[in-house]
């Protein structure tokens, strides 16, 4: 079987992650082969990917098809801004969707529904395989504990991470929100005289420091012990190979909005 080819939009952190290993992956026979790259930013045009596969130059982000190349699937680790059009092209040009781009606004998870009637496409807070093992397993938790527990998620990112929380603590808030059947509300931080802590508080912490690549820890506070559900991400790659997994997946898909549960096969 060829490999599934892939362009990737935004050459940032993640996206920069994601091409290189792809550039990387080709001649290993793992299945998928980098054949485009763009970004928005004008200084990284002509840049070469770095990899062992073959010389792939940045693209000027624009929307005309020919920018996507020769790509069997689009995978988008971008920003919100133009998003909309991004997924518009995709659905014109029937390319399967994954979408790392974090921070997307109703409006823009709205386009995203009406492309996936078209095409199958693939939306993560987060695609470490560790981490979406950790949004199944809280998710049964939960439902087995009943009420009895205080809950609090405590996220740890590097220094430079801009927006707090961060989107894969507000997932797993969603997360649990569900599983206690919507009766908790959430609460970002504590300060001042803030009074005896409520049933039905969630509390949502985000701490900011050094290099830390992504931790995020769920504690369960009960009336005689407590315990704690942890993962710990120690490289970009845990998310790059999350996302190539996707990949593989989402091209064998019909239309549909899937996340990484769909892809692991947790639900």
């Amino acid at each position: 079987m060829p490999p599934v080819k892939i362009c990737v939009v935004g050459f940032g952190n993640m996206g920069r992650c994601v091409a290189e290993m792809a550039n990387n992956m080709h001649n290993n026979s793992e299945g998928v082969k980098l054949s485009a790259v763009i970004d928005t930013n004008a200084g990284l045009a002509g840049q070469i990917v770095p990899g062992s596969d073959m010389e792939v130059e940045i693209c000027r982000l624009g929307y005309s098809g020919e920018y996507f190349g020769d790509a069997d699937v689009i995978v988008d680790f971008s920003s919100p801004s133009g998003f909309d059009g991004r997924a518009n092209m995709a659905g014109s040009l029937k390319k399967p969707f994954v979408i790392g781009t974090t921070s997307l606004s109703e409006a823009n998870r709205e386009c995203l529904r009406r492309i996936s009637e078209q095409v199958p496409c693939i939306l993560a807070p987060n695609f470490s395989i560790e981490v979406n093992i950790q949004f199944a397993t809280i998710a049964r938790i939960v439902r087995a504990l009943g009420d009895d527990y205080d809950i609090e998620i405590i996220e740890r990112h590097h220094r430079k991470k801009a927006d707090a929380p961060s989107g894969t603590a507000i997932y797993l808030a969603e997360i649990i929100k569900q599983a206690r059947k919507g009766n908790l509300r959430f609460v970002y931080g504590r300060e001042g005289k803030v009074g005896p802590r409520a049933s039905d508080e969630l509390g949502i912490h985000a701490v900011r420091g050094g290099a830390i690549f992504g931790t995020h820890e769920v504690l369960f506070a009960g009336p005689g012990g407590n315990f704690q559900i942890i993962t710990e991400i120690h490289s970009r790659d845990s998310f790059a190979k999350g996302a190539l997994l996707a990949v593989k997946w989402v091209i064998k898909q019909g239309p549909g909005l899937y996340d990484m549960q769909d892809v692991l096969g947790l639900r």
